[in-house]
């Protein structure tokens, strides 16, 4: 069996500094690892890479006439697109404390599970984050579906 772990993600935000923000706070041993500028088939652009040393998340921010200032996609909506990046943690009240207190509310707690909690909190400018926290080390147990 291949093993495969999600190195990163790549995410298109109007301002790097919001979202690294909310993920330093979330996750306090994150940091802005690298960053740097360039184009975007043809758009300028400035990038970075938040996180640790083995998982990160790329954030761009587009700049001139050709940089869109649309907002997220509807998570309420059907469109195509990312609906959320989900986080596990091991201690899922650290992180909503953490995000609070430097004011994020979570807008959903996820459903009543007895081997995992969940917690849902959308950045600024509406890039929603999912943080779990399994209660159970096995599988048939973590991944139960109701």
């Amino acid at each position: 069996m291949t093993k495969a772990r999600l190195e990163h993600a790549n995410l298109m935000v109007t301002g790097i500094e919001e979202t690294a923000n909310f993920l330093l706070a979330a996750f306090p041993h994150w940091s802005i690892r690298g960053e740097g500028g360039g184009e975007w088939y043809g758009v300028p652009r400035r990038w970075a890479h938040v996180g640790d040393d083995y998982n990160y998340i790329t954030l761009n921010e587009f700049f001139g006439a050709n940089a869109s200032d649309k907002p997220q996609r509807d998570l309420a909506g059907t469109d195509p697109g990312l609906a959320h990046l989900a986080f596990e943690v091991d201690d899922l009240d650290a992180i909503v404390s953490r995000l609070k207190k430097v004011g994020y509310e979570s807008h959903n707690l996820g459903e009543d599970h007895p081997h995992r909690r969940n917690n849902y909190f959308k950045t600024k400018e509406g890039i929603e984050f999912e943080f779990v926290q399994y209660l159970s080390d096995k599988p048939e147990e973590r991944n139960l579906y109701a």
